[in-house]
C-alpha cells in the first residue's frame, strides 16, 4: 500500500538524515537534559520536526502528538483522545547520547484512546516491526507469532528507574527472585521486539507515556504475547498518567506476573 510506503520510507529518510549524522558525533552542547536524568539532543529535535512535516504530507490535519513537543506544550496531550500520531523521535537517547545502541524511532497511530496501528524501526540494523489492530505483527514484512524463551526461570528486564522506594523495594524482595534477570535496555524500540523474539519473557515498566508505549503494546497483543495493566485492562493512550504496565511474552507468563503483583 502506498500509506504503508510512504511511512516507512519516511522513517528511513529521518534515519538517515536527521539522526545517524548525529551518532558518535555530538557535541556537549548538542545535549540537554529535560529533567531528572532525562537527556534530549540535537537529532531529537530534527527528527521529530522531519517527522511532523513527512506525516503531515501523507496525512493533512491529522494532529501529531510528539514526546519533544509535548514537553514543550503539554496541551499537546489532549490529542491523545481522539484521533492522532504518535511520536517518539528517538527513542533510547540515552544510549544514543552516549554514543551507543539501542535506540529507533517509535511511531503510532490511534483512536479514541486506542492504539490501531505501531511501527517501531531499529536505526542501526533497520529492522522494521509493524502491528495492525486484528491483523497481526510484522518483522521485516514476515508475520510473526511471540515465542517464550523456554528457560525454566523466565527471562526478565524489569524497570525500577521510576518507581517510589517503597514500591521498588518490595519488587525486589518479592518479584525479582522468581526470575532471571537480564539488563533492561532503555529503550521500548529494542525492550518490545525482545518479547516476541524469544529473548526475553516479561517486562516491567512504571511509567507508561504514549510514546513509550503505543507502538510496543500493540505490536506484542498482535503477536500473540500480552501487554496490559496489571489488572489485566488494556493499555489506553489517553491514560498515560496511570503507573504500571506489564509486558510478556505469552498469557501465562503475564497471568504469573500479575498474580505475584498483587500480593505486593
Amino acid at each position: 500500500m502506498a500509506f504503508h510506503r510512504a511511512v516507512e520510507d519516511l522513517l528511513r529518510d529521518v534515519t538517515e538524515k536527521a539522526i545517524l549524522p548525529y551518532y558518535q558525533q555530538l557535541a556537549a552542547h548538542q545535549v540537554e537534559d529535560k529533567g531528572g536524568n532525562d537527556p534530549v539532543t540535537v537529532a531529537d529535535k530534527l527528527s521529530e520536526e522531519m517527522l511532523i512535516d513527512g506525516l503531515a504530507k501523507i496525512i493533512p490535519g491529522l494532529p501529531v502528538v510528539g514526546e519533544e513537543g509535548s514537553h514543550a506544550d503539554p496541551s499537546i496531550m489532549d490529542h491523545l483522545a481522539g484521533d492522532c500520531w504518535i511520536v517518539d523521535p528517538i527513542d533510547g537517547t540515552r544510549n544514543f547520547a552516549h554514543g551507543k545502541p539501542p535506540f529507533g524511532i517509535l511511531l503510532a497511530m490511534a483512536s479514541g484512546g486506542e492504539t490501531h496501528t505501531g511501527w517501531i524501526y531499529d536505526c542501526l540494523s533497520q529492522r522494521l516491526c509493524i502491528a495492525h489492530k486484528g491483523k497481526g505483527a510484522f518483522v521485516n514484512g514476515e508475520k510473526i507469532t511471540a515465542r517464550e524463551t523456554g528457560e525454566e526461570q523466565p527471562v526478565a528486564a524489569i524497570s525500577l528507574i521510576f518507581m517510589d522506594q517503597g514500591r521498588r523495594e518490595a519488587v525486589r524482595q518479592h518479584i525479582l527472585p522468581h526470575y532471571r534477570l537480564v539488563d533492561v535496555p532503555y529503550c521500548a524500540a529494542e525492550q518490545y521486539p525482545r518479547l516476541v523474539l524469544g529473548t526475553n519473557d516479561v517486562s516491567l515498566f512504571e511509567r507508561t507515556m504514549a510514546w513509550d508505549h503505543a507502538a510496543g503494546a500493540l505490536f506484542v497483543n498482535e503477536a500473540g504475547g500480552k501487554v496490559a495493566r496489571p489488572d489485566g485492562s488494556p493499555y489506553r493512550v489517553d491514560q498515560w498518567a496511570l503507573p504500571g504496565l506489564i509486558g510478556a511474552a505469552s498469557p501465562t507468563l503475564f497471568d504469573a506476573m500479575a498474580e505475584q503483583l498483587a500480593g505486593l
